[in-house]
């Protein structure tokens, strides 16, 4: 195979109210709000990004957030839950930061779990992992709900270069994990297989997930090889702070690939990233009224 992945780009939910989701993203897991714009698709719905102080690959989650949304549900056919890593140092103290209990702490593959829920019903985890500090690390993994695993690990491992490190069983059902090679953040991608009713997406639920490619010839490798094993996929897509490809694996969930470049400071400045709503250069011209449509958001100080 040529050059895999390096893991998650990006991972991208439905919410509800955007200040209620600001509010606890910045102030309760203490990320940054790296870029406030807008859907590309639906300018009339914001797009929030956070991640940590540069915006980098593998810590960026980003939210398309609907005031009256209807809930989701949660079931195979969706990826169910993005995971942030968490220093082992740390852990005890974010547990209680979080109003959380040691009823609320599992065991996954050796290492403790915290499942929390957001305001608007997202599932989300903190796993120990390497590091130092307190504060969270970026993605340390996410979780795909299938009914059949086998035609989505052969996406993983033949499309996108992951290779299977760990398998154990999960109440009713079996988690199988599979890792991207090298060290960076969010690197880990576990496949669940446990009975259910299809999930439905909604407030609560993640839209795609997105991998990381170099460049655009690295994603001219990626798209090269998702078609050739049959899968549909887009033509290259000009989202100003990456380019992207898209796909949906056979499980269900919609994949995308990113590319690094060119990042988040092209249109702000590193030490002013999210202070301001950007746009496309399309809706330049819409600007006012754009604005003036969005919900507010109410800016909580743990946002700049």
């Amino acid at each position: 195979m040529s050059q895999p992945t390096a893991g998650l780009h990006h991972v991208t939910a439905i919410s509800g109210a955007p200040h209620e989701n600001l509010a606890f993203y910045t102030e309760r897991l203490g990320q940054r709000l790296v870029k406030q714009t807008v859907n590309f698709d639906d300018p009339g719905t914001w797009h929030l990004y956070y991640g940590d102080a540069g915006g980098s690959p593998g810590t960026i989650l980003t939210f398309f957030p609907f005031p009256n949304a209807a809930p989701g549900r949660e079931g195979p056919g969706q990826a169910l839950a993005f995971a942030y890593g968490v220093p082992r140092g740390a852990f005890d103290g974010w547990v209680t930061r979080l109003g959380a209990g040691a009823r609320d702490v599992t065991q996954r593959f050796g290492a403790r779990v915290l499942s929390l829920r957001d305001p608007h019903g997202q599932r989300l985890e903190l796993i120990e992992a390497d590091g130092r500090g307190d504060a969270l690390g970026g993605f340390h993994s996410v979780t795909l709900w299938v009914d059949d695993p086998a035609a989505t690990a052969r996406v993983l491992t033949d499309i996108l270069g992951y290779a299977q490190v760990g398998e154990e069983a999960e109440g009713k059902g079996r988690r199988m994990r599979f890792a991207a090679p090298g060290g960076a953040v969010g690197r880990v991608v576990d496949i669940l297989r446990h009975p259910g009713a299809s999930g439905r997406q909604g407030a609560g639920t993640i839209h795609h997930i997105a991998f990381r490619a170099a460049d655009d010839a690295h994603q001219d490798e990626i798209r090269a090889r998702v078609a050739a094993a049959g899968h549909h996929v887009t033509p290259r897509i000009d989202r100003q702070y990456f380019n992207a490809i898209y796909f949906r694996e056979p499980g269900g969930t919609l994949f995308e690939v990113a590319t690094d470049p060119p990042g988040f400071a092209v249109d702000e400045a590193p030490d002013a990233l999210g202070t301001a709503l950007k746009l496309p250069p399309r809706y330049e011209a819409q600007r006012d009224r754009i604005a003036a449509a969005l919900p507010p958001l109410r800016m909580p100080e743990g946002a700049r």
